[in-house]
């Protein structure tokens, strides 16, 4: 069998049940699904008239596509230490991005919900 990718995680440890590696793929999934929404709502806060300033809805805009990007970028971080761990038998590690992503997803509802007629 040739090398898998990425080596930090594959080339640690050992084959952990496969069914725990699904569902760590299935979660990473949900991350993803997760920024393509982030993506789709900067794009459409950017395309529908909120009764906001044209700055302030084009920085909502931005904070929600850069959110989506975090969110992906994070996401792939979060599967690949969680796999590495799982080989190593170690206890998976802790996702502090999740309160942050809560709090620019609260301030986006804040924001869209001012700008509301």
């Amino acid at each position: 069998m040739g090398k898998r990718w990425p080596g930090f995680v594959y080339e640690q440890g050992e084959e952990p049940d496969y069914r725990f590696s699904f569902a760590n793929e299935r979660t990473f999934l949900a991350w993803i699904r997760t920024a393509l929404a982030l993506l789709a709502a900067g794009v459409a806060v950017d395309v529908v008239d909120l009764s906001l300033s044209d700055s302030a809805q084009h920085l909502l805009a931005v904070l929600l596509v850069v959110a989506g990007l975090v969110t992906a970028l994070a996401s792939w971080g979060r599967w690949a230490l969680s796999e590495r761990a799982m080989r190593r038998r170690e206890p998976l590690p802790s996702f502090g991005v999740a309160a942050a992503f809560g709090l620019v997803v609260l301030a986006a509802a804040l924001v869209i919900l001012s700008g509301l007629r």
